[in-house]
Parts: C-alpha cells; structure tokens; sequence
C-alpha cells in the first residue's frame, strides 16, 4: 500500500525525523490559510505539491493549466495560484504515463535553503534477504539513472534479519554522504529513528530524494514516498486508514473487496488462475503463443461460483479483452466443482451478455479434471476445454488472432 507524502511526513515526525513544516489542502482556500498560518510565524518562501502517487512530479506538467508538481512560492498570493493551477487538473509524469492523475490534494510546506541535495532509502533487499539502506550524494535525480550510469556514488548497508541497525553503519551512511560535524550527527540520529520508523510499520519502502542539508547544517527530509507490506497491514488500522482509494485503479479496488489478487495490463486476452506462480506461469505461456494477457487474476485455492462471477465481472469491464483463458489447478479445490462455476458464471445474465463474443478457454488439472472437462465438454456455452496449458494458450490466441 502506497501512501501520500505528507502522510509519509506524520510518520516520520512520529519518530523524530525532521521534516519541514507542512500541511495538506484539498482546496484553494484551505491553502491560503496554511500560507498565511505558516506567514504568521516567520515564513517568507512556500512550496506546493501535488500529492498523487507517483514519482517526478517536479518535472512533470499539468494538463489544463501546464503547470509544475512542484511550485516554489515567494507570496501568499502564489501559493493562491499555485494551488487553483493544480487542484483538479492532471498531473502527467514519467511515472504516471500519458494519462496522468488528477490532483486533489496539495501539500504546503515552508521553504527551505538548501545547501546540498542528497538521497536516502530502505527497502528489502530479496537477492539477500534482509533490508538495506541506500545512500548516495547526487540527490534530486531519479536513482535508477545513478545506479546505471555511476554505481559507485551508491554506498549500501544491509542489516540482518532480526536484529536493529547499528549505530556504526549509520555513522558509515552519514561518512558516505560527506557529512562532518554537527550535520554529522544530527544525520546518524536522522538514519536511526527512519530505520525505526521502516521496522516498526512493516514498510516495504522508505525513499528520501532529496534529503537535504540547510546552510545551518540541519538535515531534512524534503521529500518521502514511502509504501507498506499489505499483508501485516492487519496490525496497523492506523496506516491502513491512509489508504486512498481514488489512487488505486477501480477494477484492482473492487478485486480486493472480493479478496482477489488483480494487476491491470495492456494486452487482450484476460485470465483467470488460482495460485500466484501458475497465474505467471499462464502469462508467460501467452506471450510464448504470440498473445499478450490483459490481466494478473489469482482467485486463490478456494474458487468457486461467486469467486468466479466476481473474476469474471472485473476482468469482462476491461474492455480491450478478447478472450478468457480460465487455468485452474484442482488441489484444495476439485475440478468439477471449478467447472461448474465457470458454467453458472456464464450463464448469469449480468455476464452472459457481455461474453457472448468472447471466446473461454479453461484448462482443468488435477483432481476430478476429467469430470470438470466433461462437464465444460458436454455444455452449450461458449466455453472450450484444453488439457495442456500450451494448448489452452495456442487456442485463446487463435480466436483472438
């Protein structure tokens, strides 16, 4: 789970990692009051940003208004139009793609002098099985760009599994970064507390780029993506509140209302498979054939004739699909019972319509396979059977051809 910014700042505010004062908008008004609030106490330059999940905001643009992500603001009135040039317009990025995302909310924040831009992240490291921090001087760029072109400005620390980070390979991130003196240390006590704050909410990412020293040697966070494991998200209701679903594609939102694992692609032919690595595996093999799948759909070893209907409801509202290729493997669940589904799925009027012109191919195996084929076999819906994956694969791309 992804969340906001300024979300990312409370968190890290909540361990002692210092952030610029900021608050979030959702409209312009609202932002001119925090403008003339943050004014009030001695602020005399304000940044806006959009808040949407994705990177490079800064160099993106809008799409009415073509206006910056991130807008430097010397006035209470700029903010004012930076603000009403960015609430409700579409923000296009590298990350976004030419869709963009529409901006509603804004975050508004104290300037701050920066004398150096530096970068800072934490992740899980699954080579090595254990987390790693991630720190380089050349701040501001996007790190994939540094990894590639100067990997050696990329200095890591990984911590092992069950233990906390050292106080010796934070002061090595703060020594890498060039740090001395009071800015020194103030980054070993910053890299600290972040790495409590990775741990203690099961983050899955942790990214600060840049993270900043002022002239008078503070070091800021001032920016932070950071994004969550989902499955311990059950131990914190409080993070799992930020969620924003307006953020989250509608089919993957009303997947996991359904407890289905769903990830939207660009192809044409839609699956359907129980298990995550046979749903890869199932992809894989559609490309192999010449097709391109439309969809990651995983409906997990228990699928039956609602699991199926809700598959088949949010795959068919994509409507460059094609074709469906249902790839079943009957071990918790029997193959007749799966076919069956399929068969009651198909014939309910609110799907029956919409596959009428398109073609299911499903391939059972394992337990009572023959039955379910039997059962598909001898129907009178537009359903075909396949024994080999290959085959199932060659035959939905056949009628998509």
């Amino acid at each position: 789970m992804k969340i906001h910014e300024y979300q990312a700042k409370e968190i890290f505010e909540d361990y002692g990692v210092a952030v610029p004062k900021g608050k979030v908008a959702d409209s312009t008004e609202h932002a001119v009051k925090i403008a003339k609030e943050m004014k009030s106490e001695g602020a005399d330059l304000f940044v806006v940003k959009a808040q949407i999940h994705a990177g490079g905001r800064g160099k993106g643009r809008t799409k009415k208004n073509n206006a910056s992500g991130v807008i430097l603001c010397e006035s209470v009135e700029e903010v004012q139009e930076a603000a009403s040039n960015l609430l409700g317009d579409v923000l296009v990025t590298k990350q976004t793609g030419e869709e963009g995302k529409e901006v509603n909310q804004i975050y508004v924040t104290e300037g701050v002098d920066i004398e150096e831009e530096l970068y800072l992240g934490i992740l899980m490291d699954r080579a090595r099985e254990r987390n790693v921090l991630m720190a380089s001087t050349e701040g501001g760029m996007n790190i994939e760009e540094v990894a590639e072109e100067t990997p050696e400005k990329i200095v890591k620390e990984w911590v092992e599994p069950g233990m906390d980070l050292m106080h010796n390979q934070a002061r090595h991130i703060a020594f890498a970064l060039g740090l001395s003196g009071d800015a020194f240390k103030k980054a070993v006590k910053f890299i600290m507390s972040l790495y409590d704050a990775f741990e203690d909410t099961d983050a899955s990412l942790i990214e600060i780029n840049p993270l900043i020293l002022t002239p008078d040697q503070e070091v800021y966070a001032l920016d932070a993506k950071m994004s969550f494991d989902d499955n311990a998200l059950g131990r914190h209701p409080d993070i799992e509140k930020m969620r924003d679903e307006s953020e989250i594609d509608p089919m993957e939102l009303e997947a996991s209302k359904h407890d289905l694992n769903y990830i939207k692609l660009d192809g044409n032919v839609g699956c359907m498979v129980n298990g995550a690595g046979l749903a890869m595996a199932t992809m894989d093999m559609i490309k192999l054939s010449g097709g391109e799948p439309a969809n990651f759909l995983d409906v997990g070893g228990g699928a039956n004739v609602d699991t199926v209907k809700n598959g088949f409801r949010i795959i068919l509202d994509d409507p460059n699909v094609e074709a469906i290729l249902i790839n079943i493997f009957g071990g918790i669940v029997r193959c007749d019972r799966v076919a069956n589904g399929v068969l009651e799925a198909v014939k309910d009027p609110e799907i029956a319509d919409k596959v009428e012109d398109v073609p299911i191919i499903v391939r059972l195996q394992g337990t009572n396979a023959e039955e379910g084929k039997k059962l598909i076999d001898e129907s009178d819906l537009n359903v075909i059977s396949a024994v080999l994956l290959k085959d199932a694969a060659e035959e939905v791309n056949n009628v998509v051809a």
